[in-house]
């Protein structure tokens, strides 16, 4: 892959943060092109750190994917996960996967991302 992906994670989401090292030691020890920028560089994105907290984010190409699509593109850069990539784009799989993170994952991570910011001030 010759075009760099670049990811939009919350670092500070304890989850999401072990994901996206585990990632991160994958893109490296293969060469991927991917690179990590954390909550406090959604500005580049045209996000508030909020708006960045509340779904994954991938641009590649030249394009900000979300959500599952943004996995599978990751996914699909990294040798070790290129299965799940396979596996999450099967037509009866995609739509289910799509809704599992779209109204529980990233509605409860950013919940817990909420909570984790209340407490701290």
């Amino acid at each position: 892959m010759t075009d760099e992906i670049r990811v939009l994670y919350n670092d500070t989401c304890p989850l999401c943060s072990a994901e996206v090292g585990a990632y991160r030691r994958q893109a490296a020890a293969c060469g991927a092109a991917v690179a990590f920028d954390p909550l406090d560089q959604a500005a580049a994105w045209g996000l508030t750190p909020d708006a960045a907290a509340q779904r994954f984010r991938v641009r590649a190409g030249g394009e900000v994917a979300e959500g599952l699509e943004a996995f599978r593109i990751l996914w699909a850069a990294l040798p070790g996960w290129r299965w799940l990539a396979r596996l999450t784009g099967l037509p009866l799989v995609r739509p289910v996967a799509g809704l599992l993170y779209d109204r529980i994952a990233a509605p409860l991570l950013y919940r817990a991302h909420r909570r984790r910011q209340a407490r701290a001030r």
